[in-house]
């Protein structure tokens, strides 16, 4: 599983590589519960043994984005719900700095609804 995580990231070419990876570490930062995981041949990310986000490219622009997968439970503006029921996503322009405070607010609220879920 881990060699398939490394080869996509790998072959992506530049910006898009970087900006993956430096996803990959902002996510996996964010709290020591975060884990790695290939699932539906795309990075995810799980918090207490849920889903909570993956990364993948928007067909249109290329950028790569953040898909949550409660984001229909998450209110905020950056959120983009196009044609998708649950999921919301953030678009993330590779030649831009990230939105961190968006980011953050965007992330504590998926980790509560995953720690909600729970009980």
């Amino acid at each position: 599983m881990q060699d398939q995580l490394t080869h996509f990231y790998l072959d992506q070419e530049e910006p898009l590589r970087g900006t993956l990876l430096a996803l990959h570490d902002y996510i996996m930062a964010f709290d020591t519960e975060i884990r790695a995981a290939w699932k539906w041949n795309t990075p995810f990310f799980t918090y207490c043994g849920k889903n909570l986000c993956y990364l993948w490219m928007d067909k249109k622009t290329g950028y790569p984005y953040i898909g949550f997968i409660d984001g229909h439970k998450i209110d905020h503006p950056m959120l983009l719900s196009g044609d998708r029921k649950q999921i919301k996503i953030l678009l993330i322009h590779p030649e831009e700095d990230f939105p961190q405070e968006a980011m953050e607010a965007i992330f504590a609220e998926a980790l509560k609804i995953c720690v909600d879920q729970r009980k």
